[in-house]
C-alpha cells in the first residue's frame, strides 16, 4: 500500500512542478518587452521551455534504464559489496550512481536493501555518500553543451537501436538516443530563454540568486518538485551558458539541487522499518551538513573552481561568462560532494548513533503472520531488474529452505503417531503457500520492466522453480501427511522392508533438492545436472531386491493389504516428489523440458 502511495505522490509532486512552472513564470514575468524593445511571447516561450524540459527528461530516463539494461547483470556485485567497508561502499555508490544517473534512485535502492535486511544501515552510509559523487557525473557531462550535434546522436542511436539484432547493442543505441535527447532539450530550453538574456525584471531576479540562502531555496523546492537534481542542474547550466546566472548563484542553486533530491528517498522511507528511515535521514543530514559546512566558503569555491576550470582568455564579459560558467558549476558540484564524503566518512559510526537515536527502533507486538511475509522483497527494488532478480533468488533459496524441512519430516510424516507433529507439518504448507504468492507477485511486477533476454530467462527459472516449491509442499502436506493420519488411525505397522526402500528414497531426494537449491544460490550448473542425472539411482532402488522382498511379502498376515496400499502409496509420493526435484534442475540446466512419465509401482502382492 505504501509503494502505491509513495508513487502517488511522486506522481502528483512532478504534475504540480509543472503546473507550477506555467503559473510562475508568467506571473514573475509579467508580458513585456526586452531592453531591444522587441516583444517576448510567453506563450512560445513557455511551450519551449517545457518542451524542453520534457526531451531533457525523457532522454535522461531513457539514458539511465538503457545502462542499467547494458550494465545491469554486473551490477549484481553491489550485492556482494555491501558488507565489505565504508571506502569500498562510497566507491559502489558513485559507481551505480554513474550507471543509474540519479542519487535517488540508489538511495531508493539502499532503502529497500536495509528494509530487506540485506545490510545495515551504517553499512549504507558510505554508499549514500558515494552516490552524491555519482549523480554529479550527469553535471558534468550537460556541462560539455554539444547542443549543435544533438541531432546527430539521436539519429546514430535510432539507426542502431533500428538495425542492431543483438539486445545489448540496441541498448547501446538507446544510451546514445538518450545522450542527443538530453542535449537536444538543452537546445530548446536555451533557446526558450535566449530572449530573457535582455529582459529586465528577469535578469534582475537572477541577480537576487547571488544570495546564497535563497538560490539555494530555490534550488531545493524546484528539485523537490520535479524529483530530479540533474534536471536542476540542466536549467542551472542552460542559463549560466545564457550568461543569465552567475557562478555564485549557479553555485547556490547546485547547493538547493543537492538538498532537494533527498525528498525522494524521504518518501520511500514511509512505512519502512526505522532502519530505511536512518538512511533517508542521513541523506538528507550529509546534505543539508555539508551546505552549511561550505556556505561561509562559496566565495572560496568560486575562485578555485575558476582555477580549475579551463579558461577562455580570448573572450571577455558576457561570452566568457557563457563559456566558463557551465564547466565551473559542473566541477563546483562535484568538489562539494567529494569534500563531504572524504570529511563525513570518517565518522559513520557517530553519524550511525545519531541516526539511532534520531530514528530508534520500533517494538512491534509479535505478528503470527510475519512468517507469510517475504524477507528480501521489496518493490522500490523494482526500477533495477537486475538487482530485483537478485533478491527474488535469495527470497526463492529461502522458500527452498522451508521447503527442504518440510521434505525432511517426510520420514516421521510416514512412522510418526503423533497428531501434533503432522498438524505442524500442515501449517509449514499454509507458510510457504503465502510465501510463493508473494514471490509470483512480485515476479509478475517485473515481469512489467524491460529485461534483457538473459534476465528473462533468469526470470522464467525463477518463477519455474517458485512453482515447483510450492508443487513438492503440496504433495507433502496433501498426500503424505493423509497417508500419516490414515496409518495412524489404522494403527498398522509398516514392514521393515519398507524402511529398506523408503529411506534411501526419500535421502535421494534430500541429496537432490540440496544439489539444486545449492546450484541456484551458486550459479554451479553442474550440480544442478547431478541432480537431473540421478534418475537411474531411483530405478535401481525400486528394482532392488528389497521391493521383491515387499511384493511377495505374506498375503495372509493380518491387514497385508492394507499396509501394502500404504506402503505403495508413500513410495508413489516420495517417487512424485523426485519427479519435480528434477523438473527443478532441469529448469536450471536450460535443458528442454522432455515428458518424464512416472511409472506406477505394482498394485499387486
Amino acid at each position: 500500500m505504501w509503494n502505491e502511495l509513495v508513487d502517488g505522490l511522486r506522481s502528483k509532486m512532478v504534475r504540480l512542478g509543472l503546473l507550477g512552472l506555467l503559473i510562475m513564470i508568467p506571473a514573475t514575468l509579467s508580458a513585456g518587452a526586452t531592453e531591444t524593445g522587441q516583444a517576448i511571447t510567453w506563450s512560445l516561450l513557455i511551450m519551449n521551455l517545457l518542451g524542453g524540459l520534457a526531451l531533457f527528461l525523457f532522454g535522461l530516463e531513457m539514458l539511465a534504464d538503457s545502462l542499467k539494461l547494458v550494465a545491469g547483470d554486473r551490477m549484481r556485485m553491489i550485492l556482494s559489496s555491501l558488507t565489505t567497508n565504508r571506502f569500498s561502499g562510497a566507491l559502489t555508490g558513485a559507481g551505480v550512481t554513474a550507471v543509474v544517473q540519479s542519487s535517488s534512485v540508489t538511495t531508493v535502492l539502499v532503502v529497500g536493501f536495509v528494509s530487506a535486511g540485506l545490510m545495515t544501515a551504517e553499512q549504507s552510509l558510505g554508499i549514500i555518500m558515494g552516490a552524491n559523487i555519482g549523480s554529479t557525473m550527469t553535471s558534468q557531462l550537460i556541462a560539455f553543451n554539444v547542443t549543435k550535434h544533438a541531432m546527430w546522436l539521436v539519429t546514430l542511436g535510432f539507426a542502431i537501436t533500428f538495425l542492431a539484432k543483438e539486445d545489448w547493442l540496441k541498448q547501446i543505441g538507446k544510451v546514445v538516443m538518450g545522450l542527443g535527447l538530453i542535449f537536444f532539450g538543452m537546445g530548446f530550453m536555451s533557446a526558450a530563454m535566449q530572449p530573457l538574456r535582455n529582459y529586465a525584471p528577469f535578469l534582475e531576479l537572477m541577480t537576487k540568486m547571488s544570495n546564497p540562502l535563497l538560490g539555494i531555496l530555490v534550488g531545493t523546492l524546484f528539485t523537490a518538485l520535479i524529483q530530479s537534481s540533474a534536471a536542476t542542474m540542466g536549467i542551472v547550466i542552460v542559463m549560466a551558458g545564457q550568461g543569465m546566472v552567475t557562478l555564485e548563484g549557479g553555485i547556490a542553486l547546485a547547493f538547493g539541487a543537492n538538498i532537494g533530491t533527498c525528498a525522494t528517498a524521504l518518501l520511500a522511507s514511509i512505512g519502512k522499518p526505522s532502519a530505511a528511515v536512518r538512511v533517508a535521514l542521513f541523506h538528507i543530514l550529509f546534505n543539508v551538513l555539508g551546505v552549511v559546512i561550505w556556505l561561509p566558503f562559496i566565495g572560496y569555491l568560486t575562485d578555485f573552481v575558476a582555477w580549475l576550470s579551463p579558461a577562455s582568455t580570448e573572450l571577455e564579459g558576457m561570452a566568457r561568462l557563457a563559456v566558463e560558467a557551465p564547466r565551473q558549476i559542473a566541477n563546483a558540484n562535484t568538489v562539494f560532494n567529494v569534500v563531504n564524503t572524504a570529511l563525513f566518512i570518517w565518522f559513520t559510526g557517530p553519524l550511525s548513533r545519531l541516526l539511532t537515536r534520531l530514528a530508534p527502533d520500533k517494538v512491534v507486538a509479535a505478528d503470527t503472520t510475519s512468517t507469510f511475509k517475504p524477507v528480501y522483497l521489496d518493490n522500490l527494488l523494482l526500477s533495477n531488474p537486475a538487482i530485483a532478480l537478485q533478491v527474488a533468488r535469495l527470497e526463492v533459496l529461502s522458500l527452498g529452505e522451508r521447503v527442504q524441512a518440510m521434505v525432511a519430516k517426510v520420514p516421521e510424516v510416514i512412522l510418526s503417531d503423533s497428531a501434533q507433529q503432522l498438524s505442524q507439518v500442515e501449517e509449514k504448507d499454509q507458510e510457504i503457500d503465502g510465501l510463493h504468492q508473494e514471490i509470483m507477485e512480485f515476479l509478475g511486477e517485473l515481469s512489467r520492466h524491460a529485461l534483457t533476454k538473459e534476465q528473462t530467462s533468469d526470470h522464467l527459472k525463477l518463477a519455474e522453480t517458485v512453482d515447483y516449491l510450492e508443487q513438492l509442499a503440496d504433495v507433502v502436506e496433501s498426500d503424505l501427511v493423509r497417508l500419516g493420519r490414515e496409518r495412524a488411525s489404522s494403527e498398522v505397522a509398516l514392514s521393515p522392508v519398507f524402511s529398506e526402500l523408503f529411506i534411501p528414497l526419500h535421502r535421494l531426494v534430500e541429496e537432490s533438492l540440496e544439489a539444486v537449491l545449492l546450484a541456484l544460490s551458486t550459479g554451479d550448473v553442474r550440480l544442478a545436472r547431478q541432480a537431473r542425472d540421478r534418475k537411474e539411482e531411483m530405478g535401481a532402488i525400486l528394482s532392488s531386491e528389497a521391493f521383491q522382498k515387499l511384493r511377495s511379502h505374506d498375503p495372509e498376515a493380518p491387514s497385508r493389504l492394507e499396509i501394502y496400499a500404504i506402503e505403495k502409496d508413500a513410495l508413489e509420493k516420495t517417487k512424485r516428489l523426485f519427479y519435480f526435484v528434477r523438473r527443478m534442475a532441469r529448469s536450471q540446466t536450460g535443458r528442454k523440458k522432455q515428458k518424464n512419465r512416472l511409472e506406477p509401482l505394482p498394485t499387486s502382492v
